[in-house]
């Protein structure tokens, strides 16, 4: 299998798939992979469209630009739509992924099960922290920062994940950048500066949830009973006046004058 520094397919970009198409891809992806696990020959667009979250009309066009029309009555083949989408995303490679900074996420995501699937293999992690070197995680063996340069030149890793405090998380990353990772996702929460050239995914996961509470919020709103209507205010008592012979010329004064 070809690993990800010494073999690099077209660029999306050199290809004409819009950004928001590669976007996309993933999800179909995963909706198809589940349809294969049930071994489920054929879909429709509306039926892969609805599994993935978009609509139909958008499918079509996203599958446009990979020369996949489908099958008018038929449908898509599930089994050759997953490899050429695969292919299209390069994770019919070996991707090598160092992972810097193994607190309690940076663990959570070296133990997680789904790289390994997808094409993605955790080749190194990386800590500042003294304590943590020499430490096994996930079956892999935690390295020290001061070692991070020789570490990516070795195992030839093009993809960094940034789980650090977000502090060091812009010299890790220049670091990363320096010793020839060209594409990093950042789970700190700060936002990054790189070079062109270098692609950066962040995952925020506080920004998820304030948006989830904005849109609770809202709901919230919406759900609550309008209020009761009140009457308006009553209008102000007419004034009393009387008629006295002292009066001016039209005979009207307050009944109640000031001593």
């Amino acid at each position: 299998m070809a690993t990800g520094r010494n073999h690099r397919p077209a660029t999306n970009r050199s290809r004409g798939i819009p950004e928001a198409t590669v976007a996309r891809l993933p999800l179909y992806l995963r909706a198809l992979t589940a349809l294969s696990e049930r071994s489920v020959p054929t879909v429709s667009s509306e039926e892969l469209a609805t599994a993935a979250g978009v609509n139909s009309a958008k499918l079509r066009k996203d599958f446009s630009y990979l020369g996949s029309y489908g099958t008018r009555g038929v449908g898509y083949d599930v089994e050759y739509l997953v490899y050429q989408i695969s292919r299209e995303l390069g994770l019919t490679q070996d991707w090598p992924v160092a992972i810097v900074g193994i607190g309690n996420l940076g663990a959570a995501l070296a133990n997680y099960g789904g790289f390994a699937s997808r094409g993605f293999r955790v080749a190194s992690l990386i800590d500042a922290d003294p304590a943590m070197t020499g430490r096994t995680v996930a079956g892999i063996r935690v390295d020290h920062t001061d070692e991070l340069e020789k570490i990516i030149a070795d195992n030839g890793v093009s993809i960094g994940v940034i789980a650090t405090p977000a502090g060091a998380a812009q010299q890790v990353c220049d670091r990363l950048v320096a010793a020839g990772v060209t594409s990093i996702l950042n789970f700190a929460p700060t936002v990054l500066s790189v070079p062109g050239g270098v692609d950066v995914r962040k995952v925020d996961l506080s920004i998820e949830l304030q948006i989830l509470a904005f849109h609770e919020q809202r709901k919230a709103g919406e759900e609550a009973p309008p209020e009761e209507e009140t009457a308006p205010p009553a209008a102000p008592p007419a004034v009393a006046v009387s008629k006295r012979p002292d009066s001016g010329p039209d005979g009207d004064v307050p009944a109640v004058m000031p001593a």
